[in-house]
């Protein structure tokens, strides 16, 4: 089955405008049960995606993080699939500084081909097509984007906005020059894609909808995600939908390694 990429990408627009109308009232901030914050918008987009998706690839089962009680016996049987996070950087949501994002991936025998990763607040959509290329939604046009292959210091190193740890803090330490950007939700990936971040160091808990989408649009712009042993970050390959600890970078041959030395 062939997919409309670009039926996806207004299915993403659409519910980004559900997450903006309820991001103009007050609303109620609920937590699940791993204390994560909760919203009427994270559902609102969770309905709106799962159910568009289901129209365009009736055939192709869909994993949303609000739908995530879909158990291994099920899941080991895909090759093909959609996964979701309708709004990803709810605490960034909830402080209402704008940095969270709509992410949709396809998931082929555990890679991820193709993912939309949409900010409603910013109105900025990147999108990456394994083998195609990665792009920038601009109004009508699709501007081609390419990771930056840095030769000079500093290395510009993003930061997550709401989890930054101290594992983190010493990698980056290593690193010796750098400039820090602290951002939230999949934003990290795309400003990697685009040539303006070098580094995405993540230790600690992520889960694979936090990443597949971003992760398709960074490969797309010549990046990677590395697991910490250098093997490519895959998907649908275990149980556990928790992804290990990785390390995002715009250009693969950058000496990671060695600044994670202490953390092997």
């Amino acid at each position: 089955m062939s997919i409309d990429h670009q039926a996806v990408l207004r299915l993403a627009r659409e519910a980004g405008a559900a997450i903006m109308a309820i991001y103009a009232q007050d609303f109620a901030v609920e937590h699940k049960q791993d204390l994560s914050p909760l919203t009427a918008a994270d559902m609102a987009a969770h309905h709106l995606i799962v159910d568009g998706l289901a129209v365009l690839t009736p055939d192709v089962p869909v994993l949303s993080e609000e739908s995530a009680s879909i158990g291994w016996e099920v899941r080991r049987q895909w090759r093909r699939y959609w996964l979701v996070d309708p709004l990803d950087g709810t605490r960034e949501f909830v402080k209402k500084n704008g940095e969270f994002t709509v992410n949709i991936a396809l998931i082929e025998d555990g890679v991820s081909v193709f993912g939309v990763v949409y900010a409603p607040a910013l109105d900025e959509m990147l999108y990456g097509l394994r083998g195609v290329g990665a792009f920038v939604r601009d109004g009508g046009s699709d501007v081609p984007v390419m990771a930056r292959r840095p030769a000079l210091a500093p290395l510009r190193v993003a930061a997550s906005r709401s989890h930054m740890d101290a594992r983190t803090a010493a990698a980056i330490e290593r690193m010796g020059e750098v400039q820090t950007l602290g951002l939230g939700s999949s934003l990290k990936f795309c400003r990697l894609a685009e040539g303006r971040l070098d580094i995405y160091p993540r230790f600690g808990p992520t889960s694979e909808w936090d990443t597949a989408a971003g992760q398709a649009v960074l490969e797309a712009a010549g990046g990677v995600v590395l697991r910490l042993d250098g093997s490519v970050l895959s998907y649908n390959t275990k149980d556990s939908l928790l992804n290990p600890d990785f390390i995002a970078l715009g250009d693969g041959d950058l000496p990671w390694s060695d600044w994670l030395t202490d953390q092997l």
